[in-house]
């Protein structure tokens, strides 16, 4: 089971966007990383294209990069502040995430 999911709102620990907060949009655990919305935005160039008929212009295109799971950090529904995930086993047989702070569920 994994720590943080898509959906998630995480905090940022690390790095230049340090101490914001966006929702989790992609998780790449194969490369042990996360994409959030609006954070860590990088500008991409794009040369003009011919396609069939229609021409598309040179552009700069600016994309949301995947940040390293170690520089996040999973802020709970509950308490509102940043924690380190937990889990348990429900008594109906159901693995569950916990805050470490609050003691509560993370659905």
């Amino acid at each position: 089971m994994q720590r943080i999911k898509k959906g998630d709102t995480v905090e940022v620990i690390a790095g230049k966007d340090l101490g914001e907060r966006g929702e989790v949009t992609a998780v790449l655990p194969k490369d042990n990383r996360v994409v959030v919305q609006g954070i860590n935005v990088m500008k991409r160039h794009q040369k003009a294209k011919q396609a069939g008929n229609q021409q598309i212009p040179a552009q700069i295109v600016e994309f949301d990069a995947p940040l390293n799971l170690s520089n996040v950090m999973l802020v709970c529904p509950n308490c509102n502040k940043k924690t380190r995930v937990g889990f348990k086993v429900r008594e109906d047989g159901f693995k569950v995430r916990v805050c470490k702070k609050c003691g509560k569920d993370i659905e």
